[in-house]
């Protein structure tokens, strides 16, 4: 999973919002934080792709240190594509402001921002997964869907809020009333499908290949929500109030999770009572993320919103300042991270060979774990220099879109 939203948006600080650089700690830090996430599950893709996982996984054969170091990554791409869509919206007030249409200004950004994440996937990404060029496969992942849901918002922004907040609800919770819909290949709505809604291949030539890993309705349905949020956040809004409403729909949304999961009838594949506690939790808890079911979103978005209310206490500024610092450049950090995880796994096949079969790799979670946290204080210091750069030079329009 991996990837990034869009540039916060910039105004004075608020009695309940700290800002870093003009930027809004909270969302800075909850970015920063799952971007953490990310990264773990990154080097567990890059030295532990011996002990692969399926989605959802299989709660019988998963070590338990594997599986919940596992669901730490499920928060990652849904908190990403819903603050994509409130920092849209929080970047359209700020520079439609000049122009007076907020809208405007949020679609043309979300316009120009999502086709160049297109692009980013079709390209830097996809090289720095596989290092093959011309390449035979290309994998249509986060940063694509990402991108998808931001020309999909630029459309959208238009309609009433009430309205938009439908569609992202009916998206949302009711993708998976389609789960039983297929198209073979060959049909005409094979190929839209498989990009809408159906993870597959797609066949292009003989020896080219596109897979869409991250189907795309569900997302369009969070980055909606996540736009439809954003006048909690403008300068004039209440911040106690925004912190309640906070509060109550991320414990509704896991409420709802447990309730839904409990009655086992819609939304997520059943789960069953295993030999221990430990194993009937790991089967509660198994989500799927491809697409992403109802219950895995309310899961991961209702924690997502119980941090960004915890993160806007100005008591914890100080511990929060350095996941802001990763927060504050997404997508350098992304591009970064994933060459560097290359470039030490080509390094290690090189001195050490393949201790794993086919692969190299870590035997245990625990070195996963010290891997990320080496790799992430290693990379601290250029994200940050990167993120004073961007904040000093705003005159260079390009900067934004990193």
């Amino acid at each position: 999973m991996s990837s990034t939203p869009a540039h916060a948006a910039v105004f004075p600080a608020t009695a309940s919002q700290p800002t870093v650089a003009g930027r809004l700690l909270s969302i800075d830090a909850l970015r920063g934080l799952v971007i953490l996430f990310m990264l773990l599950d990154h080097v567990r893709e890059t030295f532990f792709l011996h002990h692969q996982v399926p989605d959802p996984m299989s709660v019988a054969d998963t070590d338990p240190a594997l599986f919940f170091s596992r669901m730490l990554s499920h928060v990652c791409a849904p908190v990403f594509v819903f603050l994509t869509g409130l920092s849209a919206y929080l970047y359209g007030n700020r520079y439609g402001a000049q122009s007076g249409d907020a809208r405007a200004a949020a679609s043309s950004f979300l316009a120009k921002r999502g086709l160049f994440l297109v692009v980013l996937e079709m390209t830097l990404v996809s090289f720095a997964w596989t290092f093959v060029f011309p390449p035979n496969v290309l994998y249509l992942q986060v940063i694509w869907i990402i991108g998808l849901s931001m020309l999909a918002l630029a459309a959208l922004v238009w309609l009433p809020r009430p309205a938009l907040i439908a569609v992202g609800v009916v998206l949302v919770a009711g993708h998976n009333l389609l789960d039983g819909l297929h198209f073979p290949v060959g049909h005409w709505m094979h190929v839209p499908w498989a990009i809408l809604h159906d993870r597959g291949w797609i066949e292009v030539s003989d020896g080219f290949r596109l897979r869409t890993s991250y189907p795309l309705l569900p997302w369009i349905g969070v980055i909606a929500l996540g736009y439809a949020a954003g006048p909690m956040f403008l300068p004039r809004a209440d911040a106690a109030q925004r912190q309640n409403k906070l509060l109550g729909w991320g414990l509704g949304l896991l409420a709802g999770f447990a309730i839904l999961r409990v009655l086992d009838v819609y939304g997520e594949k059943p789960w069953a009572l295993g030999d221990t506690v430990l194993r009937s939790t790991m089967s509660f808890f198994n989500v799927t993320k491809y697409p992403p079911s109802l219950l895995f979103l309310m899961l991961t978005l209702g924690i997502g919103l119980l941090l960004l209310r915890a993160f806007e206490r100005r008591q914890a500024a100080a511990w929060l300042a350095p996941l802001a610092v990763f927060g504050a450049a997404p997508m350098f950090f992304y591009l970064l991270h994933l060459y560097v995880l290359k470039f030490l796994y080509l390094g290690a096949v090189a001195i050490w060979g393949l201790n794993h079969g086919k692969f190299f790799g870590f035997d245990t979670v625990w070195q996963v774990w010290l891997g990320a946290i080496v790799l992430a204080a290693a990379l601290y210091a250029p994200v940050r220099a990167f993120a004073a750069f961007k904040a000093r030079r705003r005159d260079i329009a390009w900067l934004k879109y990193l």
